[in-house]
C-alpha cells in the first residue's frame, strides 16, 4: 500500500492526486493507494480517497505503507522518517494557489539535498528512485535547543 498525505491546508491539491492517477494507469504504481486529502475536494475509483484522520490514524497508515508521498510538510516528513518509510515530498506551490507561498519548496529541496528524502517534483522519476534510495537517518537536534534555553534561564 501507498499512502498520500495532503496534510490539512485549507486550499486544495489535486494536482498530486491526478498525477498518482496517471502513474496507477501507466502502471508505475501498482499497489494499493490511500490517499488523505483534507479540504481537497476529490473522487476516484483508482485511489481511496479519505478526507481527514486522527494523528494515530495517519501514523498507522505511513507504518503499513511501502512508502509515503506526501506535500511538503515537515510534521508528516519527520514522522515518515522516524518510522523508517522512504518518503517522496511535492512541494505545493504559489503559482497553483496550493499555498500562500513557496516555503514548501525549500522544505522539500532542503530534506532532498540532506538525503533524508526524494524531492517529487518529477513524481515518476523519483518512484523510479525509490528501489535504489537509502534514506538518511533523521535525529531532532531538539534536545540542544532545549538545554540551551535551560541553561540561559538558569544562569540570567
Amino acid at each position: 500500500m501507498v499512502f498520500v498525505t495532503l496534510g490539512t491546508q485549507d486550499k486544495e491539491f489535486p494536482r498530486l492526486l491526478k498525477e498518482v492517477e496517471k502513474l496507477i494507469d501507466k502502471g508505475i504504481i501498482n499497489e494499493e493507494v490511500v490517499a488523505q486529502v483534507g479540504s481537497t475536494n476529490y473522487s476516484s475509483d483508482k485511489i481511496k480517497v479519505v478526507d481527514y484522520l486522527s494523528r494515530n490514524e495517519v501514523l498507522n497508515y505511513i507504518k503499513n505503507s511501502k512508502y509515503v508521498i506526501t506535500h511538503g510538510g515537515v510534521g508528516t516528513i519527520i514522522d515518515s522518517i522516524n518510522l523508517g518509510k522512504k518518503v517522496i515530498a511535492v512541494p505545493r506551490l504559489k503559482k497553483y494557489k496550493e499555498h500562500v507561498n513557496d516555503h514548501q519548496l525549500e522544505i522539500v529541496n532542503e530534506f532532498s539535498k540532506l538525503g533524508f528524502i526524494l524531492d517529487g517534483s518529477n513524481l515518476e522519476q523519483a518512484i523510479y528512485k525509490l528501489d535504489s534510495f537509502i534514506p538518511k537517518k533523521y535525529k531532532s537536534n531538539n534536545s540542544n535547543f532545549v538545554e540551551l534555553i535551560d541553561n540561559y534561564i538558569n544562569n540570567n
